[in-house]
């Protein structure tokens, strides 16, 4: 499975932490250019976390629109693998 990470400038442990759920690419977009807006999503993607401490209203409302049209994943969370962790099986189970 792929991922997108929007936000934060550093990941930390993150991406191993991601494969470890089964994400085997892991691309990432800091979010802080003001480009960032308006790039459009990668073709093949299966999921998007976007950190809503690290990202703009407005860049976080065009991943949510341009995922939906897609019809990929968006899970949005803090930061912290405790967030993303339980944000990621709310996500599944729900």
């Amino acid at each position: 499975m792929s991922i997108l990470i929007v936000g934060g400038d550093r990941l930390g442990n993150i991406p191993n932490n991601l494969k470890s759920l089964g994400f085997t690419e892991i691309e990432h977009l800091s979010g802080r250019k003001m480009g960032h807006i308006a790039v459009n999503l990668p073709r093949e993607i299966d999921a998007i976390l976007v950190f809503i401490d690290y990202v703009n209203h407005g860049l976080a409302l065009k991943i949510k629109k341009d995922a939906q049209k897609k019809g990929v994943k968006t899970i949005f969370a803090r930061r912290s693998w405790s967030n993303i962790a339980k944000t990621w099986e709310a996500f599944k189970t729900g």
